[in-house]
């Protein structure tokens, strides 16, 4: 009897660890519109974020596609100043989170307001490597949400699709001591020169190295940028049928050089996430977003060579 019990729980674990998504989603009645992403940005910077961008995406939707199936569409990107510098130091490549994503969307004929943001197990996936702030910074995400958001219904997304190809897409560039200033200002125009033809836009950028210098402790970086990069088609296309991959989006390119290196790293997560994380399936999110992966890695190729 007991080792049946025992089986059953065994069972049922198994079947909620399989069942746990990549993408936590918050719901709350919204009918009168009260909460926006404006509510969201003003509680996240209180609660010791800092807000790289807040871009309300409905006007440019309208503008190129002639209409937009929200009445709220946002694509807010923050980090946790206290516990990123901390996280970046010793994980380099966890700047793809310098900033997050938060999906912020609410449907036409829909009163329901929702916000979408990764799990630290998620950003653990993505990046490849395990670290303790991760949870830490989820921890003060969901602190912050269930704030502004009291009663909020929280769920999880569907279980991940396994991934087309490398959930993170990384470039090196040989560099030392004497040449890293004259690479990066040839690889930044290059990338800046590059975005526009393949339809990118630049929405943000962080001068990261900056705040870590703000510390007690030096940087151990020469430079650390992050870039938030997002083109509007793919996100139109994407939010017909999976808003909540707006977590993904803007896509986070960092580029920075430690000081005992002789080498500067570009990356950024994959469009596989989107397709995993959020179930993009649709032939026609899918064929955007693979483009979208083609462009930009033609883009950092050519800043590499």
């Amino acid at each position: 009897m007991k080792k049946n019990v025992l089986l059953a729980w065994l069972i049922l674990g198994m079947v909620s660890l399989q069942g746990a998504g990549d993408l936590r989603i918050f719901s709350v009645p919204n009918a009168d519109g009260k909460i926006n992403a404006k509510v969201i940005e003003k509680e996240l910077e209180t609660n010791g974020f800092v807000i790289s961008a807040n871009t309300e995406m409905n006007g440019p939707f309208v503008k190129q596609f002639g209409k937009s199936d929200f009445t709220q569409f946002n694509l807010l990107t923050a980090f946790h100043k206290g516990l990123s510098g901390a996280l970046v130091t010793a994980h380099p490549d966890a700047g793809i989170f310098i900033p997050m994503g938060f999906g912020i969307y609410q449907r036409n004929s829909d009163n329901t307001f929702y916000v979408s943001v990764l799990t630290a197990e998620a950003m653990k996936k993505i990046a490849g490597f395990d670290a303790p702030e991760f949870a830490l910074i989820e921890k003060e995400v969901l602190a912050t949400l269930k704030k502004v958001l009291p009663g909020a219904k929280i769920t999880m997304s569907e279980t991940s699709l396994p991934a087309q190809g490398a959930l993170l897409t990384r470039y090196v560039r040989p560099s030392d001591a004497s040449s890293w200033a004259a690479d990066k200002e040839s690889m930044e125009m290059t990338i800046e020169e590059g975005l526009k033809p393949a339809g990118f836009v630049l929405s943000n950028f962080t001068d990261y190295n900056f705040i870590l210098n703000e510390g007690v402790t030096p940087s151990s970086f020469d430079f650390y940028d992050t870039y938030s990069i997002c083109k509007l088609k793919v996100i139109y296309t994407v939010a017909k049928t999976r808003p909540e991959a707006a977590v993904f989006a803007p896509c986070t390119l960092m580029v920075y050089k430690k000081k005992d290196s002789n080498e500067i790293v570009m990356g950024f997560p994959g469009v596989y996430n989107w397709m995993s994380s959020a179930h993009v399936t649709d032939p026609e999110g899918k064929a955007a977003l693979l483009q979208a992966q083609k462009d930009f890695e033609e883009v950092l190729q050519g800043a590499t060579e």
